[in-house]
């Protein structure tokens, strides 16, 4: 018995080092993100730096991006924040609509139109990035019109996304939809009353995955506002930055930069990681 508990005691001590040296592995990219946003540009800057932690802290980076006569980073970081809530409200709408219809409804050509969106989402979005491009420019939803563009195109397609809140609804039991309808429930009473309520984690799930997505896009977004700097989100923007020939003076805004946006997502997800991770599991099933 002592030796169990020996071997155990080891083998938990190894696993807590290996864990240990992954997270500093992982972690320090952020770090360094961090300490190099406070590296003033006008002491420091003298080519490249051979050291982490800087020599004297300083604030003007940060005073930099709240400077509009110099940069456009707080219009960039609305932009950012207005398609990416727009695009998490209708997606978590639209996706949850879809999914429950398809959980609860039986009707002809169910079976095919989940498998043909399911074999839809396995090409990559990419492939029709100027078939989109052109349709939007068509409507004057490029450049200056990027933003509701973007969350057109963003909100369009969600409905293939059921995959994942079709299996929460479907760990929900059929008897309670049932007995509403007895009792003389309609569809849309039972999913706004019953079924909505007990789908919290699922809704907080959905609205964070969609949130994500405009929160990190550069491709498209790139793509769509090309040329017209006040339509940029902060993705697109802040490369921008790291594509002129002061690389080392904007690095050091970029850093800063990259740190507030990472602090919305971050909240977030701290916030709300018990809703999250209970509705992953909770779609995990079988539909």
């Amino acid at each position: 018995m002592k030796s169990y508990k020996t071997k155990r005691a080891i083998g938990n001590t190894i696993c807590y080092i290996i864990l240990i040296l992954i997270s500093i592995i992982w972690l320090f990219p952020f770090i360094g993100l961090v300490l190099q946003s406070f590296r003033s540009y006008a002491t420091e800057y003298g080519g490249m730096v051979d050291y982490l932690v800087p020599k004297h802290f300083s604030l003007d980076n940060y005073k930099f991006l709240f400077d509009s006569s110099q940069t456009n980073y707080l219009l960039w970081y609305k932009n950012t924040i207005i398609i990416a809530v727009f695009v998490s409200l209708l997606q978590t709408v639209i996706q949850l609509c879809v999914s429950y219809a398809l959980s609860r409804m039986r009707f002809a050509g169910r079976t095919f139109l989940m498998r043909f969106w399911l074999i839809l989402g396995m090409f990559p979005g990419f492939l029709t990035m100027i078939c989109l491009y052109f349709l939007l420019k068509q409507f004057g939803l490029t450049q200056a019109g990027a933003i509701p563009g973007l969350i057109l195109v963003s909100v369009a397609s969600c409905g293939m996304g059921y995959y994942v809140c079709k299996g929460y609804f479907d760990t929900i039991p059929k008897a309670l939809d049932e007995a509403a309808m007895i009792d003389g429930a309609t569809r849309s009473r039972i999913f706004f009353t019953m079924i909505i309520p007990m789908s919290k984690p699922i809704i907080i799930y959905t609205a964070l995955v969609a949130f994500m997505a405009p929160w990190c896009d550069y491709v498209f977004a790139s793509y769509v506002a090309f040329g017209h700097d006040t339509s940029y989100n902060v993705a697109v923007g802040m490369t921008r930055w790291v594509w002129t020939n002061d690389y080392q003076g904007y690095f050091t805004r970029f850093c800063a930069g990259g740190v507030l946006v990472a602090i919305p997502v971050t909240l977030l997800f701290m916030f709300l990681q018990k809703y999250y991770v209970e509705g992953v599991t909770g779609g995990a099933v079988k539909g």
